[in-house]
């Protein structure tokens, strides 16, 4: 049984290639037509779930692509017609005619997937959970983990999570107390042992009475008592001292804590999840860390890729990074086709956080919607990256960039030099370079 399709009508080839390549991430099967004629012709052919539609195309208009539709021998597929130029007028008309839904560019991509899942609920069928929020990524390896941690959930056994740093081993971890948790309120409680010295640290995850020592001004509950029900996250737990693995041990082994300055034990259950960015098993060959207590946390280990290695997930992560800024920070940002292949020609030394940060910085500081590679942080004598160099691939940015201008302003030369900040006579020697031409022009 064929697998149920959309329909996407768009000529732009900007617009185009972004949403197929999300589509995809998604897992969506499209078929990507550039005019109407081609998209009616292949609407004949397939039975596809849904259609999504500009309304500007340059063979006819959506609402004459629509038209042609109802003339059809069967009722037309869900239709949810996008423009950058659209107006009330036309949305009405549309909806009357009998259109599902309007959106007008720019408008968030999730808020399409949105749309979509109400139109055609079949096309996300097969999502099974490796897509249910919050998903971790859509790498082979990331799925993988995803599933193995949906399997232990009611499973309350002791996880350890290894990884390079900035890999999002909390976020794995958070993941897994959600999928345990399932709506109930349970407390997820993150502890970093690398960042307290070991006197506090003591203090942090077991608690104290108060008067027990020193500023002890009142009693205070540890992160084993807060996290009681839920999970306790203990980060960087490769660094812990080694009268603190002891203590930590001998915790897991009854089950019970004891605060600093008490004779009574606490009964605590949780789950465990530790993570480090060290080889733990050669800490232990080393003597420096406790072979006992690796095999305690080690029940099941989950080891999370770095993002060099699975590159599928840059882009997944970047396009989720952009929308989660814009909303924060009240700004429409994009990113091009030559952005996204500058992002996933990158090393990325410090992974998924580096990303999240480059991202971040890039959508406040930058002075135009579209986030290009010089924004991304992008400079001259960078070491080339794959596909060609640095150069070539600001020219293509460039390229880009003015295109897309001119279509959002309809290709009135004045008004698109105003919003590039260049002028009319810079534009057009810019235009003839890069060869662009206007609609209808040879």
């Amino acid at each position: 049984m064929q697998a149920p399709k959309l329909c996407l009508v768009e000529d732009d080839p900007i617009m185009g290639e972004s949403l197929t390549h999300r589509f995809a991430l998604e897992g969506i099967g499209v078929d990507w037509y550039r005019d109407a004629e081609s998209a009616l012709a292949g609407i004949g052919e397939h039975p596809y779930r849904a259609v999504i539609s500009d309304i500007r195309l340059p063979d006819m208009s959506g609402e004459e692509l629509f038209g042609r539709l109802l003339a059809g021998d069967a009722p037309p597929p869900p239709t949810l017609f996008i423009t950058g130029y659209g107006t009330v007028e036309q949305a009405v008309r549309l909806l009357h005619l009998g259109a599902r839904d309007y959106l007008t560019k720019p408008f968030d991509l999730d808020q399409l997937l949105n749309k979509l899942r109400t139109m055609a609920p079949e096309l996300f069928t097969g999502e099974a959970e490796e897509t249910a929020e919050p998903a971790l990524g859509v790498s082979p390896a990331m799925r993988r983990i995803q599933e193995t941690l949906q399997q232990l959930a009611g499973h309350r056994v002791s996880v350890l999570i290894t990884g390079e740093s900035g890999v999002g081993k909390e976020y794995v971890a958070n993941y897994l107390h959600q999928c345990e948790s399932r709506g109930r309120e349970q407390p997820f409680v993150a502890v970093n042992c690398a960042a307290l010295p070991e006197n506090l640290l003591e203090a942090e995850l077991f608690g104290y009475e108060k008067g027990a020592f020193t500023g002890a001004l009142r009693q205070h509950r540890g992160v084993f008592e807060q996290a009681h029900g839920g999970t306790l996250f203990l980060d960087e737990i490769g660094e812990m001292p080694a009268t603190m693995q002891a203590k930590l041990l001998r915790v897991i082994q009854d089950g019970r804590v004891k605060r600093i300055g008490s004779e009574r034990t606490i009964r605590v259950e949780l789950r465990l999840v530790c993570a480090t960015n060290r080889d733990l098993k050669r800490a232990v060959r080393n003597g420096e860390f406790r072979e006992d207590l690796f095999f305690r946390i080690n029940v099941i280990h989950i080891e999370i890729p770095p993002l060099r290695e699975r590159k599928e997930d840059i882009l997944w992560f970047a396009q989720r990074f952009v929308e989660r800024c814009s909303r924060r920070h009240g700004v429409r940002r994009y990113l091009l086709p030559v952005s996204e292949r500058y992002l996933c020609q990158q090393p990325w030394p410090g992974n998924v956080r580096e990303l999240d940060h480059t991202i971040e910085r890039a959508c406040i500081l930058a002075r135009q919607e579209i986030l290009g590679p010089r924004e991304l942080g992008a400079v001259e004598g960078r070491q080339a990256v794959e596909g060609g160099d640095l150069k070539s691939h600001l020219v293509e940015y460039e390229r880009q960039l003015i295109v897309e201008a001119l279509k959002r302003h309809q290709w009135r030369i004045l008004e698109t030099a105003g919003r590039l900040g260049i002028s009319r006579k810079s534009l057009w020697e810019k235009m003839r370079r890069y060869g662009i031409q206007g609609p209808g022009e040879e």
